[in-house]
Parts: C-alpha cells; sequence; structure tokens
C-alpha cells in the first residue's frame, strides 16, 4: 500500500487492482481480500463487497475463506434488520450451506459476528438463527457473534447463553469458541471472569480448558497486578504442565498477555521466563507447545516492550480494530498466518508531550510517584556465552610418568638453594606490591536506598498501571492545556514562555518509499513433510 502513492485514496484503488491481476493464484487473493478488508473495515462499500463476493463464490477454499474474512471486515458492525446490508448477509448464509469447505463455512460465520458487531439485542435475530443451525461450524459463529455483539457489555444473558453452550454443545470446537468469547464479553469486568471458568478450566474436555485459558488472556492482558490477574496466573500456571500439548499452548500464551509490560520485581515474571526459555532449549518438545512458547516470548516483549493488548481507548470506549485482531488472531487454530492479526489489539503505552508545532520540549517532564524499579523495563535478554572446552590429557605410561618424575625432582633439588636465597627479597617485594595495589583499588561506592519517586524525561513509557502514580508539574515552563488530562498517550503543552528559545526533539516522519529497510523475499522452496521429519531427527 506504501507503493499507492501519499493519499489514503491511492490505497484502496492500488490494492482492488492487485487483486483483480491475482487471477487464480490463490496466496496473493488471500492477502488482497485481506488487505481491502483492512484499508475498508467498516465502510460497507457495495462495489468492493461485490470483488469480494465474486471470489467468494469461485469456490476456492483458499481465495473464498479470506474473501469471506475480507467481507466481514468491510461489514464491520453494519449489520441491520433492513437495506443491502441484510441482503447480503442472507445471501453469504446461504452460500455457507451451500459450499462443501470448511474454511469458507468458518469464515462466513466469524463474518457475520464481524458484521454483528457491536449490536447487541438487535443481533439476537441473526445470534438465534445461527445457534440452531444443525452444522457445528456455523453453531461456531454464532458464539463469536455473541461475543462480538456484546462485547465489553458484561451483559448477564450472553454470559449466560455462552456457559450453557460450553457445557452442552456435542462440538468442541463450538465448547473451546463459547469459553473464548466469555473473555470479549467481559473484558470490562474482568475482575468476574475468573470464578465464573475456574471449574471449566478443570474440565475433562481439553478444548474447554483451552478455551478457559484464552478467555483469561484476552480479558486479563497486562493486569497481573490486580487480583484477578493474580488468579488468573495461578489458574494458567496450573495448566502450564497439562497433558495435552494445545492446552499448554494456550496457557504460556495468556500467561504472556496477562505479564505484559510487567517488571523484573514482580515475583511471577522470572519463573514464567525460565518456564518458556527451558520450552525452547528443549530437543524433542511438541511441536504445539514449542509454538507456544515463542509466541508468550514474542508477546512479553511486543513492540520493544512499549505496547500492551487492550480492548478499549483511554477514554474507556471499545476499540472495534483490536476486537476484530483479537477475533480474527484466535482463527490461528486453523489458518495459522492469522497471529500476525493480533497487531490491531495493541496499545501504545507512553506519554508524549507535543509543544503548538508537534514538536517535543525536552523540559518537559511529568513527575511518578513511586519507586523507579516497579515500572521499570526489563532486562534485555543476553547471549549465552560459549564455554571453552579444556583439553584432556592424554593417557601416559607407567614408565614415562616415572622418568618424567625423576627429571623433576632432579630440578627441584638443583633450584632449592637458589629460592632459598631469593625468598627475603621476593617477600619485600610482595609487601611492596600489596600496599601499592590498596592505594591504587577504588573504594567502591555504597548503593544508597532505592528512592521513593522519579521524574519521567519526554516521551517516557507509562503503563496503564502506573498511569495512577503520576502528575503533572504546573509549575514547569510546559505545561498541559488541558490539566485534568490523563499522563498517558499524546499530550498538547502550553508554552508559558513563548519568547525564550526551546530545546525540542523533531518527530520523524516516516517516508513513503516500500522499499526502504526491506527484507529480500526468501528463495522459492517446496515443502514436504519429510523435510520437517529430517529437521526434527537433526
Amino acid at each position: 500500500a506504501a507503493k499507492a502513492g501519499d493519499s489514503e485514496e491511492g490505497v484502496i484503488p492500488y490494492l482492488l487492482e492487485t487483486l483483480s491481476n491475482a487471477g487464480p493464484n490463490e496466496p496473493l487473493q488471500h492477502g488482497g481480500c485481506l488487505a481491502v478488508g483492512l484499508s475498508a473495515m467498516g465502510t460497507a462499500d457495495k462495489q468492493m463487497y461485490e470483488v469480494l463476493k465474486n471470489i467468494l463464490f469461485n469456490d476456492s477454499a483458499i481465495g473464498g475463506e479470506a474473501a469471506a474474512y475480507g467481507i466481514g471486515l468491510l461489514l464491520l458492525g453494519q449489520s441491520r434488520p433492513d437495506g443491502w446490508t441484510a441482503e447480503a448477509l442472507t445471501e453469504l448464509l446461504a452460500y455457507a450451506h451451500d459450499t462443501q469447505h470448511e474454511k469458507i463455512i468458518r469464515a462466513l460465520g466469524i463474518a457475520a459476528a464481524l458484521a454483528s458487531y457491536g449490536r447487541e439485542e438487535a443481533a439476537e435475530t441473526l445470534i438465534e438463527t445461527l445457534a440452531r443451525d444443525r452444522d457445528a461450524i456455523i453453531r461456531y459463529g454464532a458464539m463469536y457473534t455473541i461475543g462480538l455483539a456484546y462485547a465489553g457489555t458484561g451483559a448477564n444473558g450472553a454470559v449466560r447463553r455462552l456457559l450453557h453452550v460450553a457445557v452442552s454443545d456435542v462440538s468442541d470446537d463450538v465448547r473451546r469458541a463459547a469459553v473464548t468469547n466469555l473473555g470479549f464479553v467481559l473484558f470490562r469486568q474482568a475482575e468476574r471472569l475468573p470464578p465464573l471458568v475456574a471449574l471449566l478450566a478443570e474440565s475433562y474436555n481439553p478444548h474447554v480448558r483451552y478455551g478457559a485459558a484464552l478467555a483469561l488472556g484476552i480479558a486479563l492482558a497486562g493486569q497481573a497486578a490486580t487480583e484477578a490477574g493474580a488468579t488468573a496466573l495461578s489458574m494458567l500456571s496450573a495448566m502450564h504442565d497439562d497433558t495435552v500439548d494445545f492446552v499448554r499452548q494456550g496457557a504460556l500464551i495468556s500467561s504472556a498477555l496477562v505479564l505484559m509490560q510487567q517488571p523484573d520485581v514482580f515475583p511471577a515474571i522470572k519463573p514464567f521466563r525460565e518456564k518458556i526459555a527451558g520450552i525452547l532449549k528443549e530437543k524433542h518438545p511438541s511441536t504445539m507447545t514449542k509454538m507456544g512458547a515463542v509466541l508468550a516470548h514474542g508477546l512479553l516483549d511486543a513492540g520493544g516492550r512499549n505496547v500492551t493488548l487492550s480492548l478499549s481507548s483511554r477514554a474507556g470506549f471499545t476499540k472495534a480494530s483490536a476486537v476484530v485482531g483479537v477475533a480474527l488472531w484466535a482463527q490461528h487454530w486453523y489458518w495459522y498466518p492469522l497471529q500476525h492479526m493480533l497487531g490491531l489489539s495493541f496499545s501504545p503505552t507512553a506519554l508524549i508531550g507535543l509543544n503548538k508545532d508537534f514538536k517535543m520540549p525536552t523540559q518537559f517532564t511529568a513527575h511518578c510517584a513511586t519507586k523507579p524499579s516497579k515500572f521499570a523495563y526489563p532486562k534485555m535478554t543476553e547471549a549465552k556465552k560459549e564455554e571453552k572446552k579444556e583439553r584432556v590429557e592424554t593417557v601416559k605410561l607407567s614408565t614415562t610418568a616415572k622418568a618424567q618424575a625423576r627429571a623433576a625432582k632432579k630440578e627441584k633439588d638443583e633450584k632449592k638453594d637458589d629460592d632459598v636465597m631469593d625468598a627475603d627479597e621476593g617477600e619485600e617485594k610482595k609487601i611492596e606490591g600489596g600496599e601499592e595495589k590498596k592505594e591504587e583499588e577504588p573504594e567502591k561506592k555504597k548503593k544508597g536506598p532505592e528512592p521513593l519517586s522519579f521524574k519521567l524525561s519526554n516521551p517516557s513509557r507509562v503503563t496503564p498501571e502506573q498511569v495512577q502514580y503520576v502528575s503533572f508539574d504546573m509549575n514547569q515552563r510546559y505545561t498541559p492545556i488541558n490539566p485534568r488530562s490523563k499522563p498517558a498517550g499524546i499530550v498538547i503543552l502550553m508554552d508559558k514562555t513563548p519568547d525564550e528559545p526551546e530545546d525540542v526533539t523533531a518527530v520523524e516522519v516516516p517516508t513513503n518509499d516500500g522499499n526502504e529497510d526491506e527484507a529480500d523475499a526468501p528463495e522459492p522452496f517446496e515443502w514436504s513433510p519429510a523435510m520437517q521429519a529430517a529437521g526434527a531427527s537433526a
């Protein structure tokens, strides 16, 4: 899209042109459909809908799946009882019953869920239609329709329905989706979730346990310091050693989400980092468990440790793009490239002060009334030093050893007299050298007590848990235009002495050169299961 030009108007036409030129190239169709959906999210553009629908009706599993996701993104929150969107949803659901491709059916169920985002009671008719369907894949979509329609509302009716399906449906996929969507519905009232899923986390069904783990991670991301976060971590740690590999994977990923941006002084962070490091070092771990450890490691350090997963804005509104990102990311169970969608839900955690020219004054600071270590960056992972292997001495024959011992004794007797004569002189030098060493050795500085507060420079990282300790100094040169604004995000500053020279840092504007710092494409290769088996044996 960067090659399309400076204006946003050039992005979508470029993507549509690329999509039309893709022909039968399924991977290109897949990427193009998702790109169009993300670029035109929530616009309900009928022309783009027709383009994506034509690809969908080609009945290609890969291209059709992405086209269905793209349509869902295009119709985000646009489900209405009348109008062309209602006709479109009816047409899509009819096609879901006609096609034989499970990937397309599942994607159409998620598309219906995306179209119902935030609709609450207005989506009840669609929810009933999907939930009563005989096809388990369509009922799977019904669970996400409930989760997205009531996202962040904490509605008791939605929670009750999800819990009922979680223990009664005959399909493991539907039950897993029902428990997972509790995280979407209750993320604003996260303290309600651990008691609700406590028994589900110990279910005999591993799919239900996985769903419980994912729900905890979604609703309590970055909230490890709260009471609900501590309860969730305790439940998740019990699942780290589950007998089923994908449950372990879900527990590791969700633990990383809960522990995002926690400092090294937090009690649970060090054991967890050691846990995932140990899994990564194992020679023959389960592939799914190792994948969970890799993702957990990446989530702990996401965005250079400057972002956190947040489904709501700082003002308290539900972020549609964040909810969509997590909902699509959860589909990586079936199609692993959708893991990249999680980036839509990341929210930067920074305090950036800007003057009237949108530059950062270096003299602007904020006060944090707590110890620096409480919200400090974790230490960077250190590369392991290679241990030098000691050379093993060769075995000596007894006759050789005796001959060497006699030679050494003779040499020792000859030097004995010389050593006695030099003993006194050597002792004097040793004493003198010791005194000089003591004089040259600098005195070690004693580490004082950690300060109880510190200043934040401009810009600085300010985590959601840290905001309550941060305040503005209204006596400095630069003060916020709105003194009651939260000390997080971008804050516009007022200069009390505009006539004096400013010491500012200019904000670097990203370039539109799509080839800048771009990695080279990998060499073409053909994959086969034998290659994976060969890599595992190596």
